[in-house]
C-alpha cells in the first residue's frame, strides 16, 4: 500500500509538472502581423516538436521550466522559457518573429565542353564488379518491397505526411472543393472511354 501511494504521488507530481502549450506566430516586421506557417517549435534538447498550422497556430505539451526554440528558414530564431512558477496548466503565447537574410556561399558550375567530352569520361570511369553487385543487391525489388513494409515512418516521414495532408486541406481553403461530375473534361474522357468499350466486360 506504502509503494502504490508513493507511486500514485508521483505520477500525480508529473502530471502537474505538464503544461499545454499554445498560441500563434506571427510576423513583426510590418503592422499587419501576418501569420507564419510551418515554423518549427521545438523542446530544446530533445526530439519533441511540432509544426504551426497555415494561420501561425501550434500547440504542444511541455514541461515546466523547458526552453522552446521558434525557428523557421528566413527567420531569426527565437527562445522562450516556460515558466516554472505557473500554478494554471495551460499557458498561450503570442511569439513574434523577424526576418533574417541568409547569404549563401558561391557556387561556380563548369559544364563540359559538349556531349562527346562528357560521353568520353563517362565511358571512362572504371566501376569494379563488387560495387555494381552491391547496387544490383540494394536495388531488389523484392527486398525493397520487404523493407518498406517492415520499417515503420519516423519522425520527419510522420511530419512529411502531416505538411502533405494540410497542404491538400488549404489548396481550397475559403471556397467549395470542385466536383468530378460537373468537369466537362472528364465527362469527355468517360463517353469516349464508353464509346472505345471500355467498360465492357472481358471475355
Amino acid at each position: 500500500m506504502i509503494s502504490f501511494s508513493v507511486k500514485a504521488q508521483e505520477a500525480t507530481q508529473d502530471s502537474l509538472n505538464l503544461v499545454q502549450f499554445s498560441g500563434l506566430v506571427l510576423d513583426g516586421a510590418g503592422d499587419d502581423l501576418e501569420p507564419i506557417p510551418f515554423i518549427t517549435v521545438a523542446v530544446e534538447g530533445t526530439e519533441r516538436g511540432v509544426y504551426t498550422d497555415w494561420e501561425g497556430f501550434f500547440s504542444i505539451v511541455v514541461e515546466k521550466g523547458e526552453k522552446i526554440v521558434f525557428s523557421g528558414v528566413g527567420y531569426k530564431s527565437v527562445q522562450f522559457t516556460i515558466p516554472d512558477t505557473l500554478t494554471d496548466q495551460r499557458y498561450s503565447l503570442v511569439q513574434l518573429m523577424t526576418m533574417d537574410t541568409i547569404n549563401l556561399p558561391e557556387t561556380v558550375v563548369f559544364p563540359w565542353p559538349s556531349k562527346e567530352h562528357f560521353k568520353l569520361e563517362f565511358l571512362a570511369m572504371s566501376v569494379e564488379e563488387e560495387l555494381v553487385s552491391n547496387a544490383e543487391k540494394n536495388l531488389d525489388k523484392n527486398l525493397i518491397a520487404t523493407i518498406a513494409k517492415s520499417t515503420p515512418m519516423d519522425g520527419n516521414e510522420n511530419g512529411d505526411y502531416y505538411l502533405r495532408q494540410q497542404a491538400k486541406s488549404y489548396y481550397h481553403k475559403g471556397q467549395i472543393a470542385p466536383m468530378r461530375i460537373f468537369d466537362p473534361l472528364a465527362w469527355r474522357d468517360f463517353i469516349k472511354a464508353w464509346k472505345n468499350g471500355d467498360f465492357k466486360k472481358k471475355k
